[in-house]
């Protein structure tokens, strides 16, 4: 094999030009991405370091390939052209959110924008329910959000489906208040997914839950960098995210802090274990301690609490004093002051707040130096989906390179 001439480059160097490409590609996708407001080529240029036509020349690339758009120029303040700005598209890209929990079931279609293009809920009760039964339902509101014309002439990025329970290699091991153990859904929703020619990604309903915290759209900053956010309906799971990352530990099932014992001696779960967290501070048990029915709602136990009616008090004093005791052993281990409270504790922050970051400060052993913070999540109940698609959408960003070539 004879040399190569002085004129072409080796192997090497041109696999580092393509690898220094897509690093660039990535950064000014995030950085346009990530940006509150819409921004310039300049000011791509200015951020990142880099020259003004490397800059031009990537973001013109990263448009024609639908995953930056261009908004109308904005008027010069003086000589030379007017800037045109950059944000995130809409319509162009799009990923498939879905969830199963206890009490529904959706699927969403959201874009590179955070635009949720489409949307279908079921409301039921799917405790103890046949998963055969439950994720062919889900099947058919997957087809037809695929044949919606929004999703349909979108560029589809995936699926991925959140779920209640510990998630291994496309398998749902264990998910107790379904009440369902060794599922694999794309058993029942291949025949949907493959006509689209769409994978699907399964992940825990919490850690993808805990994308959302505070953001906008799939790539945009963390309010808070780390904290530990609580999902959860009859359960409470957990996403852990340190750094913008969420901590999936070595097996993936991290979080399962529902599960923490806090007290030995105290009622069955359905794990199978004594005294859980979830035992006294899931939904139904709440709502229950405080002699209210399943279908009563947060801002019923929220009205009874404040107006001092004992059961409600001792109900949600008690559910404090668990979460302290679960989450003050998770902060003591991972230092992360940072609670938010989503799923449906979300509603009872304002109740839950005082006695629980009482309860922490108490057990906290920083946290006179650390103090403790109790956030409550925003209004979105299947915040699961969301993250899920997220999850897929920001693979778009992280490696456009990829989605150019395939295009």
């Amino acid at each position: 094999m004879s040399a190569p001439s002085a004129s072409t480059p080796p192997a090497t160097a041109s696999a580092r030009q393509s690898t220094l490409r897509t690093a660039n590609l990535a950064l000014v996708a995030r950085k346009v991405l990530s940006s509150h407001e819409p921004i310039s080529r300049a000011d791509v240029a200015a951020t990142t370091g880099m020259t003004r036509s490397t800059a031009s020349r990537l973001v013109d690339d990263l448009v024609d390939a639908g995953i930056l758009a261009e908004l109308a120029p904005t008027p010069a303040s003086g000589p030379g052209r007017p800037a045109v700005p950059l944000a995130p598209p809409h319509g162009t890209f799009v990923a498939l959110g879905l969830e199963v929990n206890v009490t529904h079931m959706v699927v969403r279609a959201i874009d590179l924008s955070g635009e949720m293009l489409a949307e279908r809920i079921v409301l039921d009760d799917f405790t103890g329910s046949d998963p055969a039964v439950v994720l062919t339902r889900l099947s058919d509101l997957l087809a037809d959000v695929l044949a919606l014309d929004a999703v349909d002439q979108a560029r589809l990025v995936g699926a991925a489906l959140a779920l209640p329970g510990l998630v291994s290699d496309g398998v749902l091991l264990r998910a107790p208040n379904l009440g369902w153990f060794q599922v694999r859904p794309t058993d029942h929703l291949d025949a949907v997914l493959a006509a689209a020619g769409l994978a699907l990604l399964v992940g825990n309903e919490a850690n993808f839950g805990a994308l959302t915290v505070g953001r906008e759209r799939p790539t945009s900053a963390y309010q808070h960098p780390s904290y530990i956010y609580l999902s959860g309906e009859n359960g409470i799971g957990a996403g852990i995210v340190r750094e913008g990352r969420v901590i999936i530990g070595t097996s993936g099932f991290a979080g399962e802090i529902g599960h923490v014992q806090v007290d030995p001696a105290g009622p069955l779960c359905s794990c199978g274990n004594h005294g859980c967290l979830e035992r006294y501070a899931g939904r139904r048990v709440i709502l229950r301690a405080a002699g209210l029915t399943d279908d009563d709602s947060p801002e019923t136990l929220v009205a009874a609490y404040e107006a001092g009616e004992a059961r409600a008090v001792g109900a949600v004093e008690a559910a404090a004093h668990a979460l302290g005791v679960g989450l003050s052993g998770a902060i003591n281990l991972l230092d992360i002051p940072v609670v938010v409270l989503g799923g449906h504790l979300a509603p009872l922050t304002r109740i839950l707040r005082p006695l629980l970051t009482a309860e922490l400060e108490q057990r906290v052993l920083a946290s006179s130096w650390s103090v403790p913070e109790v956030v409550q999540a925003d209004g979105d109940q299947m915040p699961g989906a969301t993250g899920a698609a997220w999850t897929l959408l920001e693979q778009v960003v992280a490696d456009p390179v990829a989605w150019m070539e395939a295009d």
